[in-house]
């Protein structure tokens, strides 16, 4: 089995569950995003480039959403707190997930890595 496969499957409920969602949404955005294992977590990649990564927030014990080039991107729901280029999107597990949100980060990513942006 895979790092990342073993990464996913061996959280726990509800955490699991959020964490797999947004895999899946991720892989979705463009068929050219794979993931790979950097740095000991899963990130998702397009042409070689680390586009984003999921983790879980120290403090608050959420699944989080990072966005590489974060500090390009402007969206209300992203955070810096002390990254210097990073900007992450917290997830509650025991919600729903802000789909359209979420895609349209990805889009304004994705975008900026093909330079129309």
């Amino acid at each position: 089995m895979r790092e990342f496969d073993q990464y996913f499957l061996q959280k726990d409920e509800p955490v699991k569950s959020c964490l797999i969602a947004l895999r899946e949404i991720i892989l979705k955005q463009d068929d050219q995003i794979k993931i790979a294992w950097k740095y000991g977590m899963p990130f998702f990649c397009i042409k070689g480039k680390m586009l984003c990564y999921l983790w879980i927030h120290k403090k608050h014990k959420q699944p989080y959403l990072g966005i590489v080039a974060g500090k390009y991107i402007i969206h209300p729901d992203l955070i810096m707190e002390k990254r210097s280029r990073m900007k992450i999107m917290l997830f509650d597990p025991t919600k729903d997930l802000p789909i359209r949100k979420i895609q349209l980060i990805l889009n304004q990513t994705l975008a900026l890595y093909r330079g129309q942006n």
